[in-house]
């Protein structure tokens, strides 16, 4: 089975975004390549981020022409939840364009978790609902082996013109049992390019956590509901380190809901970046009141924190 992998924000269709110059990496979908490289499966990924449009898809998908298209997002970037009617109809033109090539279509993306019926309706076989990575797995599995499909947790898909909804996927929550996302199928110098141009360092995202306890009304929809795991402080200093390695990052956006909830994480952090001789500025999103408990602060900017984000 050939696989192709591709993402639905577009930064230059988010025109307020585009003026910042500050493009990131579809973190979330290259956590879903990390799965999917154990499988035995012909992978392909396009990476959409810096295209001009949904158009820009077409001569790959006819190159390749894959069994199976995945337009898929991460649901904890704040990023990709903006610009939605925009983005939506990118997906939707991507989806028409691979089933124009009989072409099977997955979706996974947190509007498409709002709104499943009309991309179903709009040419999607299946659209992943929450958390993505396991029900890939799962689908990708299944559709490769020619088994059933519909009671796969997490999906929504037609079957007969009936919208067939299957039982809903626990969120994951050792989140150290998923890779790595695969890095090493990205390439990084348009990102660094722009980066070097307009700022003069090269920053990279990354994600920590899943979910936020809190119910702040100004917060972007989280995906993983009113949940919160983290994953290692250790596993998190790797990936620091060979991105330092292997793309010569010079900053991180820590790209979680909230980051450092869980108590003692961040003294972890802190002391593993020192035994592995990293000291890398990042920015996160928190709150005053975390900030303020035990030494957070002081260990936050031990470890490199330059800016953080609060909402008020």
């Amino acid at each position: 089975m050939k696989v192709l992998l591709t993402n639905t924000y577009f930064y230059k269709l988010d025109p307020k975004q585009w003026r910042a110059r500050q493009p990131y990496p579809p973190y979330g979908t290259l956590s879903a390549a990390a799965v999917l490289q154990d499988l035995q499966i012909d992978l392909v990924f396009f990476d959409n981020t810096l295209q001009d449009g949904p158009e820009s898809l077409l001569a790959t998908l006819r190159k390749e022409n894959p069994d199976v298209l995945i337009i898929y997002d991460d649901g904890f970037n704040y990023l990709t939840k903006m610009c939605l009617t925009v983005m939506r109809d990118a997906a939707i033109a991507m989806a028409k364009a691979a089933r124009d090539q009989d072409c099977q279509v997955i979706i996974s993306s947190s509007d498409s978790t709002d709104h499943f019926l009309h991309y179903l309706q709009e040419g999607a076989d299946f659209v992943i609902l929450g958390e993505g990575e396991q029900t890939l797995l799962e689908l990708i599995n299944a559709m490769q082996d020619g088994k059933p499909t519909r009671q796969i947790p997490g999906i929504a898909c037609l079957i007969d013109d009936t919208i067939h909804r299957s039982a809903a996927r626990p969120v994951i929550k050792d989140l150290d049992t998923l890779p790595i996302p695969a890095w090493s199928l990205l390439d990084p110098d348009p990102y660094r390019s722009i980066w070097l141009q307009h700022h003069g360092y090269f920053s990279i995202n990354i994600a920590t956590t899943r979910g936020c306890p809190f119910k702040c009304n100004w917060c972007a929809k989280p995906i993983y509901g009113n949940r919160y795991h983290s994953r290692s402080p250790r596993q998190v200093v790797e990936e620091i380190q060979w991105l330092v390695n292997h793309f010569g990052i010079e900053h991180i956006w820590m790209c979680d809901d909230i980051f450092g909830l869980k108590p003692g994480w961040v003294q972890s952090f802190n002391t593993l970046l020192e035994d592995f001789s990293l000291q890398v500025p990042y920015k996160i999103q928190s709150r005053v009141d975390l900030l303020l408990k035990e030494d957070n602060l002081d260990a936050l900017v031990s470890s490199g924190v330059e800016t953080v984000w609060v909402g008020a």
